[in-house]
This record gives C-alpha cells, sequence and structure tokens, in this order.
C-alpha cells in the first residue's frame, strides 16, 4: 500500500482492490458520465467481479478526511500482454489529479513486473487525458459492433527503467 498526496487534494491511498471492491468499481464503471448518450452502450451490463479483480493487477484510490475511505478511480494492468485494462475516476473526483496519480502507479507496477512498455485503447472523451500524462499515440482500434460502435484511439505508455 502506499500513500500519495495530489498537489490539490487531500491525501489518497492507492492500494491493491480486493473482491469485495468489486459492486463498487461496476458502480464506478457503469456510472461514469463519459459513458452517457452514444457511450452508454460500451458499458451497460459492463461487471467488475471479484474473478476479474483476482486475475489482474487491479487497484483503487481512497480518499481519505473528508471522503471517508470511499473509492475515488481504480486502474487494471494487464501483464500479458501488456495493457492498462480498465482506468475510471468518479466524476465528482475529476480535475484534482487522481487519474494522474493511477497512471503513475500503474507506471510503477508495470516496471516491477520488468514490462517496458503498456497499451491502452482509450476511450474517445479520455484521448486528450492520455496525451497529458505521456501515453503516445499509436494507432487506432477499429470498431466493435455491437459493444463498441465506434473507432478509438491506441495509445501506448513506455515504462523506462529506474
Amino acid at each position: 500500500m502506499s500513500s500519495r498526496t495530489s498537489p490539490i487534494s487531500q491525501p489518497i491511498t492507492i492500494r491493491r482492490a480486493v473482491a469485495r471492491d468489486a459492486k463498487r468499481l461496476t458502480r464506478l464503471v457503469r456510472g461514469s458520465g463519459a459513458y452517457e448518450g452514444k457511450y452508454a452502450a460500451a458499458v451497460a451490463g459492463y461487471r467488475v467481479g471479484p474473478d476479474y479483480i483476482e486475475a489482474h493487477r487491479a487497484y483503487v484510490a481512497v480518499g481519505s478526511d473528508e471522503h471517508g475511505g470511499r473509492v475515488l478511480g481504480f486502474y487494471s494492468l494487464v501483464l500479458a500482454p501488456p495493457e492498462l485494462d480498465l482506468l475510471f475516476v468518479a466524476d465528482e473526483a475529476q480535475g484534482r489529479g487522481i487519474g494522474r496519480l493511477l497512471v503513475a502507479h500503474m507506471q510503477s507496477e508495470a516496471r516491477a513486473a520488468g514490462l517496458d512498455r503498456v497499451m491502452v485503447v482509450s476511450h474517445l472523451p479520455a484521448e486528450d487525458f492520455y496525451h497529458r500524462v505521456g501515453a503516445v499515440r499509436i494507432g487506432t482500434a477499429l470498431a466493435n459492433p455491437p459493444a463498441v460502435l465506434w473507432d478509438r484511439p491506441q495509445f501506448e505508455f513506455r515504462i523506462p527503467a529506474e
């Protein structure tokens, strides 16, 4: 478990997700404002189950103080092939540096696992975020109907050795 402080928020702790977090993570995905309107189909019925949490390196950002230990965001790192599979920040917590903290934590975990690159297929509204946190555009993931009806940008995080 590590503790980090965002320059614009209260202390945030990033810890490994556990099975009992599954329902909260599912609600965070399904309730994301980034997936409203035409994007809603991509998360309709989506479930982050205990089996998923156990199979992958999933981590949650938990707020302290005024947030009372509430999950403010999470990510999931798949090792083979290396991919940032999920990255979500609660709508009310966005703009406070939590996404940036999660990306930095993911990069640290990837480095510890011996990875030198991590790919991510971005949701269109998140494209600017990935640019800002240092991901490099490497291509386009084509639409995959019926779940995803639009092309999505593919990015790569390059993980330098320390």
